[in-house]
């Protein structure tokens, strides 16, 4: 599958009472009606878990310049407190999720089901608002086990 360019975006949920986030490839469209799309979680993540306890929770699209953070909140053993301090986020308008500053399409989203899949576990979301800002910088893609960008 490192054969297969994915975009890269950052998933935020929160987890008792603490904003956390985690760089995810594993993201797609399911249903235009309703709107839902899915994303691929491992079992152990925090996302995961803030999820599973009913919060809404978000998925931010990241630029090409966004390299940094798709590292950083991709690395395992993060702190639980102030994971995004070092991001510029904002909050969503409909269930005041975290949602990255910059992104090349944000959105937020309740869970419509869960499915186990092995050690990960497939979350599909309803949309219920999305964020698209007039861009046109390239999308940060994962491919081969790097970062890349595309046009």
């Amino acid at each position: 599958m490192g054969r297969f360019a994915t975009g890269v975006t950052v998933v935020t949920s929160r987890h008792r009472g603490h904003d956390v986030a985690l760089t995810v490839g594993s993201v797609a469209s399911v249903s235009l009606d309703p709107v839902l799309l899915l994303v691929s979680l491992h079992n152990e993540a925090r996302v995961l878990e803030g999820i599973e306890a009913g919060e809404g929770w978000g998925v931010s699209v990241l630029p090409a310049h966004h390299r940094g953070l798709a590292a950083w909140l991709g690395e395992p053993g993060r702190p639980l407190h102030n994971q995004l301090a070092r991001v510029s986020h904002r909050r969503g308008d409909v269930l005041d999720v975290a949602l990255v500053d910059d992104a090349l399409a944000a959105f937020e989203c309740r869970t419509w089901a869960a499915h186990p899949a092995g050690d990960h576990t497939v979350v599909i979301g309803e949309v219920v608002a999305v964020h698209v800002p007039r861009t046109d910088e390239p999308a940060l893609v994962h491919y081969r086990g790097a970062l890349g960008e595309l046009r």
